[in-house]
């Protein structure tokens, strides 16, 4: 069966429209004794891309709209402005421009759904976004392991906020989920979503180091009900990072969420993910599970970098009937 293209042409820009998501008082009969059969959900999982093939122009379409829900990270020890400013340049134009005429998609003004940093770089990258409805995102909280003390979390938060951040991925303290502290983690969650004022807050539950996909639905609903506006998966430095089944889990709990609530919070899967075909894998799974309205940057989040050299390079394929080394594309 073949997967028709997300609609694109008249899609809203990256920078927010979505209603944020005000969270709720903790309940734990949302989630506690919500069974979770992981053999089911890897069945789910594995039944997305072998019943779906994405051909020609429809391919076309998904990878397009693939490069404005990708969060455009650098996240190295070695990061300066000049870094920085490269990868923001590839942001404003993710793909060379003999790609976009040859797509006939000039007026759409592709770019990144936001650039991901760490927060003594965002002040670098808002003065290189200066001028776009690019959103400047910010790890904060102790990233990647989220164990500093709350206080200390809570004014990094504040401090990338201040100097320009529009979205805040903040870390949780594993070690809730795993004693099962869901008051903890609520609490943890709702203090750093006041810490981000008006700058949206992207919560990373680690999944690979919370042992099972019940815990997995657990820390996603009292992510949500703490106000968190996307949950998303890896921090990108644990050993297991986005798998499919992992974010069916995240993508049904956000369903569930919105069927009590009324309230849409966004997904982000992270970490490991390099090629095309994950992110057709990871739109489909949107696709099939939420809908359309989560194919679109304001509630669906990619964080990846090196997967955009390989989507660019799938692209010119597609337009020229040829494949490019790598090393043609401009990467960050």
């Amino acid at each position: 069966m073949s997967a028709s293209a997300p609609q694109i042409a008249n899609a809203p820009p990256a920078r927010h429209n979505q209603a944020r998501n005000p969270g709720i008082a903790l309940d734990a009969a949302m989630f506690e004794g919500h069974p979770v059969n992981r053999a089911a959900a890897e069945r789910r999982a594995g039944t997305l891309t072998a019943r779906r093939s994405v051909k020609k122009a429809n391919q076309a379409a998904w990878l397009v709209n693939a490069i404005r829900c990708i969060d455009l990270t650098t996240l190295a020890g070695d990061d300066t402005e000049g870094r920085v400013h490269r990868l923001c340049a590839k942001a404003r134009q993710p793909l060379a421009a003999h790609i976009v005429d040859g797509l006939g998609i000039a007026e759409l003004e592709l770019h990144t759904g936001a650039v991901c940093v760490y927060p003594t770089m965002v002040p670098h990258a808002v003065a290189a976004l200066e001028g776009t409805s690019i959103p400047v995102a910010s790890v904060a909280t102790g990233f990647p392991a989220g164990l500093t003390p709350l206080a200390i979390r809570l004014a990094e938060i504040r401090y990338a906020v201040e100097a320009g951040a529009d979205e805040i991925d903040i870390v949780i303290t594993r070690e809730h989920v795993l004693r099962r502290d869901w008051a903890a983690l609520h609490n943890e969650v709702r203090q750093m979503r006041e810490a981000c004022g008006h700058a949206h807050l992207k919560a990373i539950l680690a999944t690979g180091e919370l042992e099972t996909l019940r815990n997995v639905y657990c820390a996603s609903m009292v992510a949500m009900q703490a106000g968190a506006d996307f949950i998303k998966t890896s921090t990108g430095k644990e050993g297991v990072n986005a798998t499919l089944p992992v974010s069916l889990v995240m993508v049904r709990a956000i369903r569930d969420y919105e069927m009590a609530t009324g309230h849409r919070v966004g997904f982000k899967p992270a970490g490991g993910m390099k090629t095309a075909k994950d992110a057709l894998a990871w739109q489909i799974l949107m696709k099939e599970e939420l809908g359309n309205d989560w194919l679109r940057p304001d509630l669906f989040r990619l964080g990846a970098s090196s997967m955009l050299a390989d989507i660019e390079r799938q692209l010119e394929h597609h337009v020229t009937g040829r494949y490019a080394a790598s090393h043609r594309h401009a990467i960050a």
